[in-house]
């Protein structure tokens, strides 16, 4: 399908970005690889009347050690991340999540901004960043604020970012030598999970479920098991405690819980959790 008609800037730095969303208001859309907004301009799911171009922002390229965490631009792109030596000694499971993106050509061109501003439950990566505490940084103008992985998800492809805001920085924790894992279940290389989940052991185990519900989510029930010490396949177990799996023509809610449930077990057994 073709998308509807807009109009296209290109901007050449962080304050004309702003200064044009500013302009364009709620129609406005940030476009950076595309793989995310364009097809769903194409079927007429979004269609915004302006597109701000923020692909050439070079300065929201790096990933950065920064004392206790690990500091990534939204506009990194994928293979970056993948091929990154910081990210695959502080945050391998990161630079592990972003190598299974797409396929070679989408992780050249994608970045990891544009999948997490997105907030498609389906997606990996925002799996990987609930899993390892990630803090997300927006800035708008009023300056910059700092948003925690776990309320940024809002509602079906919904995110706490306001309309005047850019997503310019995710924060990690470093898990240096933490035990982690990510499994996914999916018909094909390139297809979105039917579910997946990504798991970093440590003090605080996390684990995060791909497409178990409206939006990327921590298996909370899961969490708070193996607090209390249970063992990786009784923590299981709870995968899918308090959720709401979609049903479509790939799974059913009842064959994407047990999944969960199998994945988890998995996960956890292979980050050597519990």
């Amino acid at each position: 399908m073709i998308p509807a008609a807009f109009d296209y800037r290109r901007a050449s730095t962080m304050a004309e970005a702003l200064q044009l969303l500013a302009d364009g208001g709620e129609d406005a859309k940030l476009l950076a690889g595309g793989h995310s907004l364009l097809p769903l301009m194409k079927l007429r799911l979004a269609a915004p009347s302006l597109l701000v171009d923020i692909g050439r922002l070079t300065d929201l390229s790096y990933v950065r050690e920064n004392g206790d965490r690990v500091s990534v631009g939204a506009l990194t792109r994928h293979r970056d991340l993948e091929t990154n030596e910081v990210l695959n000694a502080h945050a391998p499971l990161l630079a592990h999540v972003a190598g299974q993106v797409g396929d070679p050509q989408v992780r050249h061109r994608g970045t990891i901004g544009g999948s997490i501003a997105h907030g498609d439950p389906a997606s990996d990566l925002p799996a990987a960043c609930l899993a390892l505490g990630a803090v997300f940084v927006a800035e708008g103008p009023n300056g910059r604020r700092e948003i925690n992985a776990g309320e940024f998800f809002q509602g079906f492809l919904e995110t706490a970012l306001m309309p005047d805001e850019i997503l310019v920085e995710i924060n990690f924790p470093k898990a240096t030598g933490a035990g982690w894992a990510f499994q996914k279940f999916n018909r094909r290389a390139q297809d979105w999970a039917i579910v997946g989940v990504a798991a970093v052991a440590g003090e605080r185990p996390g684990v995060a479920l791909v497409n178990m519900g409206p939006v990327p989510l921590r298996a909370s029930a899961v969490e708070a098991a193996l607090a209390s010490g249970a063992s990786a396949r009784d923590a299981a177990e709870h995968a899918a405690d308090g959720l709401d799996p979609p049903e479509d023509l790939n799974a059913s809610a009842e064959y994407r819980t047990h999944l969960a449930k199998v994945l988890v077990r998995r996960a956890l057994e292979e980050a050597r959790v519990a």
